[in-house]
């Protein structure tokens, strides 16, 4: 079987934004514990090669995910090409020195975790990476392939996630980091809130517990980036995709049609498309149509995040649009 190469572009994946924000707080509070303690936090190299079943996936998958990339290698000991895979893949953790953590995981003992990954054949190789599961690639891959892919998902991970990797110390105690415990923050119970509401289809209460946040503390990152994404999903509640698209297409000059349409595009994953077709605007209008243009541009790169090239690429042409 030829191998299937992960694709890290794709659509916005709004829950996967929100974990994006949530392991950078995580990763920088963790950073931040270990500079305090006069850099405790170091794993030992045997820490970066784990075997783990079903009763440590959660503490050493999802946990670690937040702080680390977790390469995952489903194997068996029948499987003779997993057997040619496996040490290529510790290898390679050991000498990435701690920007991604290789957990194994051997399929016929953990039949669930084989079956909730849609394994259909051996060996197959994904990663998690803040919470969020990435197929790498399944079947006989090269070394050099290998680290093609590693690479790609080592840059992701710290671009769009801030995850930066582990501190590895050759005279460290295998095992002996575990990530320091994190108090409640004191707007948890807010967002938390927020976060059943979304749940439960509640767009406006969950925009209310967002803004109850915010109205305490602007700047908090969690409450902004969860406030952009529910008035984002609430304002394409309902539309009618076709009338809204059909409308811009034939009103370039129309704001309101812009706006609309680039929330959709936002919302089914055009990125590029819905920051192209404000700057555009911005660029052909002036006065309050011009603002409500830009605040609205403002207001999806909240939802993408800061650090997101594309965000970044968009806020230098929306500067050369408006100067």
């Amino acid at each position: 079987m030829q191998p299937r190469n992960m694709s890290m572009s794709g659509v916005v994946d709004l829950a996967a934004v929100k974990a994006a924000q949530e392991a950078k707080a995580k990763a920088e509070q963790a950073r931040a514990e270990a500079a305090r303690q006069g850099g405790a936090g170091a794993v030992s190299p045997a820490d970066l090669v784990i075997d783990v079943d079903e009763a440590t996936f959660e503490r050493d998958v999802l946990q670690r995910s937040t702080e680390v990339p977790v390469v995952i290698d489903f194997w068996a000991e029948w499987c003779q090409p997993c057997k040619q895979l496996s040490p290529v893949l510790e290898q390679l953790a050991v000498e990435y020195n701690g920007r991604f953590v290789l957990a194994k995981i051997d399929v016929d003992a953990n039949q669930m975790l084989m079956q909730q990954f849609g394994i259909q054949g051996i060996p197959a190789v994904f990663a998690v990476v803040a919470g969020q599961a990435l197929p790498l690639f399944q079947g006989a891959a090269g070394e050099a392939q290998i680290r093609q892919t590693l690479d790609q998902l080592v840059t992701v991970a710290e671009q769009r996630f801030g995850l930066t990797g582990l501190t590895v110390d050759a005279d460290a105690e295998p095992g002996g980091e575990q990530a320091p415990a994190q108090p409640a923050g004191p707007y948890d119970a807010a967002l938390n809130a927020a976060a059943q509401a979304l749940d439960a289809g509640d767009l406006g209460g969950a925009i209310q517990a967002y803004k109850n946040v915010l109205a305490d503390d602007p700047a908090h990152p969690e409450a902004k980036l969860g406030l952009a994404q529910a008035e984002l999903l609430q304002r394409v509640q309902g539309v009618d995709p076709q009338r809204v698209r059909k409308e811009a297409a034939e009103k370039p000059a129309d704001v309101q049609a812009q706006i609309a349409a680039a929330d959709l595009d936002l919302v089914g994953g055009h990125v590029e498309d819905a920051f192209g077709r404000l700057i555009e605007t911005v660029g052909r209008t002036a006065g309050d149509d011009r603002d409500a243009v830009r605040l609205r541009l403002l207001e999806l790169f909240e939802v993408v995040g800061a650090e997101d090239p594309r965000v970044i690429a968009a806020r230098r042409a929306l500067a050369r649009a408006l100067f």
